[in-house]
């Protein structure tokens, strides 16, 4: 156990604390890193650094070495309960020994042996060991502390009971009053413990909720993943068939035309080889040469009926033969038109390959097919029709009169589903565009069927997509509206139902398709579909 005198070898000279971070200097003192870095700091410029304690001067800024040793001992000390450091007897002067008890009266801290003597005399006050023994005396009669004003909620002394400003006022002992405090502070802890346990289980279950969002997450990327890269592959196969159909096509359009062009470039060569035959017998000077040579045919008279001035003339001449023969030219004009060109609706056809893989991709990545849903007769109000398909709710101004069932609206043109969800992913989708006021959502089978709180939306056991007057649009749940934008359509939406993950998503389908609003809560029965018709007709599907 450290003693006083110990104690006091461990205080810094500069802060009267106990060693933190302890550094000696040349000279052998030692200071707190903080402290002695703060006087250094000040010295400064001066020209010369000093020690506090024994003022040896250097030259150059003193280097700080640590003090492990002493370092160890002041954390070692610094550890030690207070009662063994702190409070000490008041009697025991050479060699002050822990205090087990403080005696108010005489303002003195007591160990064991001084402990006992005081305790023979019923004058004394004792309590557990403190240093502030002026927080149990009166400020104003500097007495001990004995009662408890309930008037003033203030502990008093004797004196302030008979002749200070407490005269007349209730009065407890100090005894009474704290067990009375301790009492309701015992209540307070019970229930601010129910509520860290209920803070507890809200924490796990958000922790459970958040593992399980993870989870799904994961799954639903590994699904989007898997899809996009099918949808990759698909789209790679048809690039490659189309880009070879492509080929093909041009391949066989070339290998045509070079055909044709072939053919021409021998016929060019034959005309060539016939002007300049022309041509030299144009160049030659000997008649009798000239009129020799055999006929050229259709070039000579080709440019003799050219050069007749007599049209019967040129009416009645004979067919002149090659160059003038219309079905040699309309032969090589089929052959060019006969090239065609690509196979554009081939083409096309293969793209609608790609509106193909579109519309196979589902979007609700949980749930194949919508959910069947069917309307049941035995809850709706007895001013709704339903079609005997089971799908379509109509308003009627004539009372169906049907049984007074249990489950039946009374107060509410509403119906519910015949199937009712508890687990699971579902949707399903309505056609509202011919009903100008409608409400449609799901709803707990404990909703009230007959009071004006039965409408979907109006209590909170039920949630509802709603068009009101004026074109408004709103998710509602007990009476609370979220309003939506007015300018896209309404005309047919779907409902979204995660049962698990407590979310329940509105979604208006028109193109593309928008999210409404997305209600997340904590599903505590089943569910069933529910519609409300004001005015026509909606349909579900």
């Amino acid at each position: 156990m450290a003693s006083a005198d110990l104690r006091q070898e461990l205080d810094c000279s500069i802060c009267l604390n106990i060693y933190t971070d302890p550094v000696t200097l040349r000279c052998g003192h030692n200071f707190c890193r903080v402290c002695i870095d703060r006087v250094l700091d000040t010295q400064e410029g001066s020209g010369v650094y000093s020690c506090p304690e024994c003022r040896s001067e250097c030259q150059d800024r003193p280097v700080l070495e640590k003090n492990r040793k002493l370092c160890n001992i002041a954390e070692h000390v610094r550890s030690i309960p207070e009662e063994e450091t702190g409070v000490r007897c008041s009697y025991c002067v050479h060699s002050p020994v822990p205090a087990l008890k403080t005696c108010i009266k005489c303002e003195a801290s007591l160990c064991d042996i001084h402990w006992r003597t005081h305790n023979k005399s019923a004058e004394h006050v004792l309590i557990d060991p403190t240093t502030s023994l002026e927080k149990r005396l009166c400020s104003v009669h500097k007495e001990i502390l004995k009662y408890f004003c309930t008037e003033d909620a203030a502990c008093i002394c004797v004196s302030c009971c008979l002749i200070g400003e407490h005269r007349g006022h209730q009065m407890e002992s100090l005894d009474e009053a704290s067990e009375k405090k301790k009492e309701k502070l015992r209540n307070v802890l019970q229930k601010l413990t129910t509520k860290r346990e209920e803070t507890e289980n809200r924490v796990q279950s958000l922790q459970e909720r958040r593992r399980e969002g993870q989870k799904k997450a994961a799954g639903v990327t590994e699904t989007v993943t898997a899809l996009f890269r099918d949808i990759r592959r698909q789209m790679e196969d048809l690039e490659k068939s189309i880009l070879s159909e492509i080929s093909r096509q041009e391949e066989s359009v070339s290998l045509s035309v070079s055909v044709i062009i072939q053919q021409l470039e021998i016929k060019k060569d034959e005309l060539s080889r016939k002007m300049r035959h022309i041509q030299e017998l144009c160049n030659m000077s000997d008649p009798v040469t000239v009129l020799q040579e055999p006929d050229t045919g259709d070039l000579c008279a080709t440019e003799e009926l050219c050069n007749m001035t007599d049209p019967v003339t040129v009416f009645q001449k004979p067919d002149t033969g090659d160059l003038c023969d219309t079905e040699d030219r309309e032969r090589h004009d089929d052959q060019v038109h006969g090239v065609g060109d690509l196979d554009v609706g081939l083409i096309s056809g293969k793209l609608h390959t790609l509106s193909d893989i579109i519309t196979g991709i589902n979007v609700c990545f949980y749930v194949q097919n919508p959910t069947d849903i069917l309307l049941d007769v035995n809850t709706a109000h007895n001013n709704i029709l339903i079609s005997g398909d089971g799908k379509t709710a109509s308003r009627s101004d004539i009372n169906e009169n049907r049984p007074d069932a249990q489950e039946r609206f009374h107060y509410y043109s509403q119906v519910l589903s015949t199937m009712r969800f508890s687990s699971g992913q579902h949707y399903w989708e309505v056609e509202v565009r011919e009903s100008e006021l409608w409400m449609v959502g799901m709803c707990y089978p404990s909703i009230d069927r007959k009071g004006d709180q039965s409408v979907i939306g109006g209590n909170n056991k039920s949630w509802c997509l709603c068009r009101g007057y004026n074109n408004r649009y709103a998710v509602i749940h007990d009476r609370e509206a979220i309003q939506l934008p007015d300018n896209i359509p309404y005309d047919r939406v779907r409902i979204y139902l995660d049962y698990e993950a407590g979310q329940l998503s509105f979604y208006s389908l028109c193109d593309p398709i928008r999210h409404l609003h997305t209600v997340t809560t904590t599903f505590t029965e089943p569910l069933h579909a529910a519609l409300n018709v004001y005015k026509l007709w909606i349909k579900v599907s």
